[in-house]
């Protein structure tokens, strides 16, 4: 298991990985901090982002917290952050 920092603002207008603070990653959700709603959909984004099962990806602290520690199976630190890293600049808005 690898875990990873992560910042949620939940009741966002779109799902997305927003950034790095730090090593801190910034996740938006559309989801209502309530009745774990928001970490669901924090495991979900971060499960499609990695290209990972959703049984792979966890909050494992920060339930009810806006900073979480998320467990994530089957990566090493360097594999997550690159994986994390492709998948922000994929999301980009691409400018001209």
């Amino acid at each position: 298991m690898t875990a990873l920092a992560v910042k949620v603002a939940p009741k966002a207008s779109r799902n997305a990985l927003t950034g790095w603070l730090g090593e801190t990653l910034k996740v938006a959700v559309t989801a209502p901090p309530e009745h774990g709603k928001a970490n669901a959909a924090v495991e979900t984004l971060l499960a499609d982002a990695l290209g990972l099962p959703r049984a792979a990806v966890s909050v494992a602290a920060g339930h009810t917290s806006k900073l979480k520690r998320v467990e994530v199976a089957g990566l090493d630190a360097a594999a997550l952050r690159s994986r994390i890293d492709a998948a922000i600049a994929g999301a980009a808005p691409r400018r001209r």
